[in-house]
C-alpha cells in the first residue's frame, strides 16, 4: 500500500516507518518536525508540514495516491495539557478532525489512530480490557477519547475503516541500535533511569513509595516499540471496515523499583535516584489487557519481558547519550 504516517519522524513513527518499508509498503511521512527527528527519515520519504495546513495535506494525499493513513501527531504531555489545554484541543482534535476529513473527501478508506490508556482514566479494575470505561482525567485523556468517537461516527457515516490502538508505556529500540527514544523534555521512565545510570542527569526521580503495591512504587505495563510498530501494520492489512480499538501492552507490570533494578543489572551502573511526594493522578497500577488484538489480528509480543526491552534501550542510550544530537 501506499502509506501515509502523519507525524512519522517521532519515536513509534519512525519505528512504524522502518517496518513498513520492510514489510514492501511505500511510506511517505509527513511531518512538522516540532517534536520528530528529521535524521530518521529518509529525505525522499519525508515532507515537512503541519496537520493546520489543508492544503499541504490534501496535495500530498492526492499527488502520491495515499491509500492509507497513521496518525502519530499529537502533542503528548500529560502535565502540559492541563496548563495548556487550548494546545492540545487545537492540535489533537481539530486538526485530526481536519485529517478525518481530508481522508473522507479524497477517498482514502483507511486509517490507523496513535492512542492511548489514558482514555480510561482511574482504573477500576486490576488488568484493563477494553470495555473498560473511559473516564480520561486530563485534556490529553480526552482529547484521545473525542478522536476515537469521531472516528467511529466517521467510520459508520462514511464507510472508513478506522482502527485505535490504545498505547500503555511505549519502550526500547531498534534492534540494530539505530534509532531509539528521543524527547524534549523527556518525561518516560526507562529513559529517565538510563540517563541518570549514565550521568547525563544527576538522578531519578521516584514518586512516591507508599503506593499498595508489592514494593511501594507504581506499577505500569511497558511495551517494546517494535511490537507497537507491528500492531500499525497489522491493522493497516487487515480490510475490516467501521471502527474498533485495541489495548496494546504485554500483560505483565513492572514497578519503578523493579525498572530502576533492571537498569542497574542490564549496565552495570548505579541509577541514582531521590524519593518525592506522589503525583497527582498517578494510579498504583496500569496493566493492558492485550487479547483482543490477539485474537482479531494475530498480534503478539516479541519482546515479552522487562530485560529484552531495556537492553536494547540502553544499547541505544549509551551510544547516542545526548539523543540524536550526540
Amino acid at each position: 500500500m501506499k502509506i501515509l504516517l502523519v507525524g512519522g519522524a517521532g519515536y513509534i513513527g519512525s519505528h512504524t516507518y522502518r517496518l513498513l518499508l520492510d514489510r514492501g509498503h511505500d511510506v511517505l511521512v509527513y511531518d512538522n518536525l516540532s517534536s520528530g527527528h528529521r535524521c530518521v527519515i529518509s529525505p525522499p520519504h519525508l515532507v515537512v508540514g503541519d496537520l493546520a495546513d489543508q492544503h499541504l495535506l490534501d496535495h500530498t494525499v492526492l499527488s502520491n495516491r495515499i491509500e492509507a493513513v497513521v496518525h502519530f501527531a499529537a502533542h503528548a504531555q500529560v502535565g502540559e495539557s492541563v496548563t495548556h489545554p487550548s494546545k492540545y484541543y487545537r492540535n489533537n482534535v481539530v486538526n485530526s478532525i481536519q485529517l478525518l476529513e481530508c481522508l473522507r473527501k479524497n477517498g482514502v478508506p483507511r486509517l490507523v489512530f496513535s492512542s492511548s490508556a489514558a482514555v480510561y482514566g482511574n482504573p477500576q479494575q486490576e488488568i484493563i480490557d477494553e470495555n473498560h470505561p473511559k473516564l480520561p482525567i486530563n485534556p490529553y485523556g480526552r482529547t484521545k477519547w473525542m478522536i476515537e468517537q469521531v472516528m467511529a461516527d466517521y467510520a459508520e457515516a462514511y464507510g472508513l475503516s478506522c482502527t485505535a490502538l490504545r498505547y500503555f508505556n511505549a519502550a526500547g529500540a531498534a534492534s540494530d541500535g539505530t534509532i531509539g527514544e528521543d524527547h524534549t523534555p523527556e518525561t518516560h521512565l526507562i529513559p529517565l533511569a538510563i540517563q541518570a545510570a549514565l550521568g547525563v542527569r544527576p538522578e531519578l526521580a521516584i514518586f512516591g513509595e507508599d503506593y499498595p503495591t508489592p514494593d511501594g512504587t507504581c506499577i505500569r505495563d511497558f511495551i517494546h516499540v517494535t511490537d507497537l510498530a507491528l500492531a500499525h501494520a497489522l491493522a493497516l492489512e487487515d480490510p475490516t471496515p467501521g471502527y474498533r480499538a485495541f489495548n496494546l501492552g504485554n500483560g505483565h507490570g513492572f514497578s519503578v523499583k523493579e525498572i530502576v533494578q533492571a537498569v542497574e543489572r542490564i549496565s552495570g551502573k548505579t541509577v541514582p535516584v531521590r524519593l518525592a511526594a506522589r503525583r497527582p493522578g498517578d494510579p498504583p497500577r496500569l496493566v493492558a489487557s492485550s487479547e483482543q488484538i490477539r485474537q482479531h489480528l494475530g498480534w503478539q509480543a516479541s519482546f515479552p519481558t522487562l530485560d529484552a526491552i531495556i537492553s536494547s534501550a540502553w544499547q541505544w542510550h549509551s551510544s547516542h547519550p545526548q539523543g540524536y544530537g550526540g
